[in-house]
């Protein structure tokens, strides 16, 4: 895509959403009760099965909370400008509180800083270079990376009876607070395991064409290659792809991070080894509660880690599993 073309779809976008938030601003009309507060949540990308559900959490928090929350987002992860925009935005709707995810560490540091000079700001999922958020629930990245080394150890010594062998890493995007943290976790794991080589550590562009273009060179210039850690949903498709297209699922261990119907689908037939599962639906719902008790000054937790389980084809079928797998969305 052209600069221009993002352009256009940037601006689009953040007109889009100015007018979701400006609509919903003039609903609170009278004292600020339940029913008459507005909170805005900003997610990454809109379209994806991940963010799905974490706007299905949001939406059941503002039904059960009788909050109005509006449901904003860019086109892709990639939009960083496009996100700034919708936070201006927001802002400029006067909400009670909002909820966002920033699409990049750096860049959102300082727009989360004066937008929370208004208004209180729920950060979830992502961190970004601010001190302003009032509260932030997420997944500890960090131990998500640990959970894909050492469930990427485990797989590879079923696989190949040993603790060894060549394996990789694949990031979705640079710069991504998350997927950073899920990189830094995996690698202090995997130094843990001294026979394991981390001889590639790729960075995409978010699409999961290149997950899938990156893993194949990568089994093609490495016949070592014993382990792959894709660190997102996007990733993992495109790498889930190519061990299946290259029929090396009984010798290749792959490591997911997410999960969508197709990845499930990968986690039945082996072709990935298993999955670290965050709980997006949590983060959603409780993002909306704790922004609602913030406006109202009420005391919230400043960190809320909301867990990372690996899910394998063995465990699939357990009840807690079964239900972060098979999240309800609508």
């Amino acid at each position: 895509m052209s600069f221009n073309n993002k352009t256009v779809t940037r601006r689009g976008f953040g007109l889009m959403a100015g007018a979701a938030v400006v609509a919903a601003s003039l609903m609170q009309a009278g004292p600020a009760a339940a029913a008459d507060v507005t909170i805005p949540i900003i997610v990454k990308d809109t379209t994806s099965f991940y963010w799905q559900i974490v706007l299905a959490g949001a939406r059941a928090a503002g039904k059960d909370l009788g909050v109005n929350v509006p449901e904003l987002g860019a086109q892709s992860e990639a939009d960083i400008n496009g996100q700034i925009t919708i936070l201006e935005n927001a802002v400029a709707g006067k909400p009670a509180a909002i909820v966002i995810s920033p699409t990049e560490f750096k860049a959102l540091g300082k727009p989360i800083d004066e937008a929370a000079k208004s208004v209180p700001i729920i950060g979830i999922d992502s961190a970004a270079d601010s001190k302003a958020f009032t509260s932030f629930l997420t997944t500890d990245n960090v131990e998500g990376g640990r959970v894909a080394a050492r469930g990427l150890a485990a797989a590879i010594k079923a696989k190949t009876g040993k603790e060894a062998g060549d394996v990789a890493l694949i990031t979705a995007l640079p710069g991504v607070g998350s997927l950073d943290q899920r990189a830094k976790g995996f690698k202090e794991e995997l130094a843990k395991y001294p026979e394991l080589k981390l001889v590639a550590d790729k960075v995409a562009d978010g699409q999961a064409t290149t997950g899938l273009n990156i893993t194949t060179d990568l089994l093609t210039a490495n016949p070592n290659l014993v382990g792959v850690f894709a660190s997102n949903l996007i990733m993992a498709q495109g790498a889930g792809q190519a061990i299946a297209e290259n029929k090396v699922a009984d010798k290749v261990a792959l490591i997911g991070f997410d999960n969508d119907d197709k990845l499930v689908g990968f986690l039945k037939d082996g072709t990935i080894a298993a999955l670290v599962v965050q709980d997006p639906y949590r983060m959603g719902y409780d993002g909306i509660k704790t922004a609602l008790a913030a406006s109202k000054k009420e005391k919230v937790e400043t960190f809320v880690d909301t867990g990372a389980n690996l899910i394998t084809k063995a465990n699939m079928d357990e009840t807690k599993n079964s239900a972060l797998l098979n999240p309800k969305v609508k």
